[in-house]
């Protein structure tokens, strides 16, 4: 360590890195906050936390996902924010300066982004699309279009639902399966490249005008939930939504796959190893308190977990008493028929005591008549995630809201919103690494490669305009979007502990912060984070291994439909799968096995040798106590 600590104390840097008068800065730490929540809290927070609170027991399903926060979420978050803070480079330039050996964990998380860049913008494109049809009065989801000869509805739409019918044919036009293409979607391109344009637009000077646009896209999402609150609580059945939410279901603490989906949930929702949080740290001045912006981002993005499920669970609990109410309207109008009974007599408050009476009298007509059996908490029970909720459930419960159209661009607009501000933190957890390692030529102006590389996004994109589209992108977002993060997060840990050091660590954020780290912190580097996230590797390997990868598959074809048919992938599809969860973790084994080869041919000699065991323990760390006392 010691002629690299002399360097850079006489001014000079490490390799690759940037100096802090050359480097940008944020213009202020709202900026920099803004920034780092807006990549944390996603879409994920909106329709995804709110299914797994609904699947788990509501209230039950936060004890593990705050436990998960505490030991998991928080300390790694602050690690990422201190190491990308200290050594002011993206995360190809921190892990390969804490240790060239490690310089393959920089590289994976600059694949992983790229691949999650990819898809992503394809949500964001659907909900483009979603935004344009919201301003159709009615709304182009809410009937079912008229067939070509122009006698009836389109039998596909009449078998399943107006609402599915537009997700699945007038917006995807989607395949049986996985395995038929289809041609490209005009619709869906044009939309997908408007998405990007906008990406562009916002990330076209880096940090300069992503800071602008955060003021908008960060803050605008709050503004609308609070709007989607108001107006929720008013609707009828918010209340039994609510309840639903909020009554745990302790029994259920005993499933161990809640405690897998809770702590897998604060991981990906918190958006760690994804390389983005290193960089946006490292635009922060030397001596910000990152210790106060963890424990800042990672409880916004958790409270806005919270506070996203309350209208939504009012909507649906809208919903349910809209579907219930149907159900029972149904029953009583075969009920009067049959029985000749007048109008108004059954009413939704008498409906079960006139079915027990004429139960009694005339068991055999009722029979007949094959009555729905309506139950309130069945129509809560109908749990959707992801997509299925936010094109499906919300789409069908804002029909029956009044100002249906402007509810529906309101959504979509913060859905966008949340997209966009993820999006930030993709991309820039790809173009810091190489800018750093100045891998762009020195011709090229930061407009133009950033604008290449969102063009390569979009051209790899269309696999997703396609008829099968849908069914990759499921694919991309369970494989690219699980194992390697954990992988990724693991060496991070193993980074610090084994090869930068706890205690050099902690001095290091002592010099930064005025503070050292307190015993929390370092248990949970040392120990309970690391173990955690080995627990729920394991966990995960060993759920995939024992289950048959399937996916739900529109058949208007299939004997059940609408009901999907669970189909399961063809070899050559799982064979994919299993390339996007170990292909972008790859480069941490052969980076490493690369520089111990660098090593071994160029220590020939006896006399090398104690440079060679000084070279596997090399990391940049800057002289920690010479700093301090200068600072005292």
């Amino acid at each position: 360590m010691g002629e690299q600590c002399v360097a850079e104390h006489n001014g000079d840097k490490p390799e690759g890195a940037s100096s802090p008068e050359e480097r940008p800065k944020w213009d202020n730490k709202t900026q920099y906050l803004l920034t780092c929540i807006g990549f944390a809290v996603g879409v994920g927070n909106v329709w995804r936390f709110p299914y797994l609170c609904q699947i788990y027991g509501g209230g039950a399903f936060l004890i593990p996902y705050l436990i998960a926060l505490v030991f998991e979420g928080l300390p790694l978050l602050y690690l990422e924010l201190a190491i990308g803070q200290r050594l002011r480079l993206g995360s190809i330039g921190v892990w390969n300066s804490i240790s060239p050996y490690l310089g393959g964990v920089g590289v994976s998380s600059m694949v992983v982004s790229f691949l999650v860049c990819v898809f992503y913008n394809t949500l964001l494109a659907w909900v483009l699309w979603y935004f344009f049809q919201s301003f159709q009065n009615p709304l182009p989801w809410s009937q079912c279009p008229v067939n070509e000869n122009l006698t009836g509805y389109i039998e596909e739409c009449v078998k399943s639902t107006p609402v599915n019918y537009f997700w699945y044919r007038e917006t995807l036009n989607i395949s049986p399966d996985i395995e038929i293409n289809g041609s490209l979607h005009w619709w869906i391109i044009v939309c997908l490249g408007t998405a990007w344009l906008v990406v562009y637009i916002c990330f076209i000077r880096g940090i300069e005008t992503i800071g602008k646009a955060v003021y908008v896209t960060a803050t605008f999402p709050y503004l609308v939930l609070t709007i989607f609150l108001i107006r929720a609580l008013t609707l009828p059945g918010a209340t039994d939504g609510l309840l639903y939410l909020f009554t745990p279901k302790w029994e259920l603490l005993q499933n161990p796959q809640m405690w897998l989906d809770a702590s897998t949930q604060i991981f990906f929702s918190l958006s760690v190893a994804f390389g983005g949080l290193i960089a946006f740290s490292s635009y922060n001045p030397l001596h910000n308190d990152c210790q106060q912006d963890a424990v800042v981002v990672g409880c916004v993005n958790s409270a806005t977990s919270l506070y996203a499920s309350i209208p939504i669970f009012a909507i649906l609990g809208f919903k349910a008493t809209s579907n219930y109410n149907s159900c029972l309207d149904s029953n009583i109008l075969a009920l009067t028929n049959a029985f000749e009974i007048g109008d108004q007599n059954i009413t939704h408050t008498n409906y079960e005591d006139w079915l027990t009476y004429l139960n009694k009298t005339d068991p055999d007509t009722v029979f007949k008549l094959d009555l729905t059996e309506c139950d309130l908490q069945d129509f809560l029970d109908q749990s959707a995630s992801g997509t299925g909720l936010a094109f499906i459930v919300f789409t069908e419960a804002v029909i029956s809201m009044p100002g249906s159209q402007v509810w529906a661009v309101l959504f979509f607009i913060m859905l966008f919103s949340l997209g966009l501000s993820s999006m930030f933190g993709n991309l820039e957890g790809v173009l810091t690494p190489l800018l750093d390692l100045h891998m762009v030529p020195k011709w090229m102006p930061r407009e133009v490669f950033t604008a290449l590389i969102c063009i390569v996004c979009f051209l790899m994109g269309l696999i997703f305009a396609m008829g099968s589209g849908n069914y990759w992108l499921e694919i991309f977002n369970t494989y690219v979007g699980s194992v390697p993060f954990l992988i990724i997060a693991l060496f991070e840990l193993f980074g610090i502990i084994f090869f930068y050091g706890t205690e050099r660590f902690c001095k290091e954020i002592e010099f930064m912060t005025g503070k050292r780290p307190n015993l929390f912190w370092k248990v949970c580097w040392m120990c309970i984070s690391p173990l955690l996230l080995l627990v729920v590797f394991l966990a995960y390997i060993i759920v995939q291994v024992q289950t048959t990868p399937t996916y739900p598959a529109w058949n208007p074809d299939y004997e059940h439909f609408p009901k999907t048919e669970i189909q399961p992938y063809p070899g050559w599809v799982f064979a994919i799968c299993i390339l996007l969860a170990t292909v972008p973790v790859l480069p941490i084994p052969f980076v490493a096995l690369y520089r111990l080869a660098q090593n071994i041919t160029t220590t020939k000699q006896p006399a090398n040798d104690t440079a060679l065991k000084a070279s596997v323990n090399k990391a940049y760390v800057p002289d920690v106590d010479m700093d301090l006392q200068r600072k005292l």
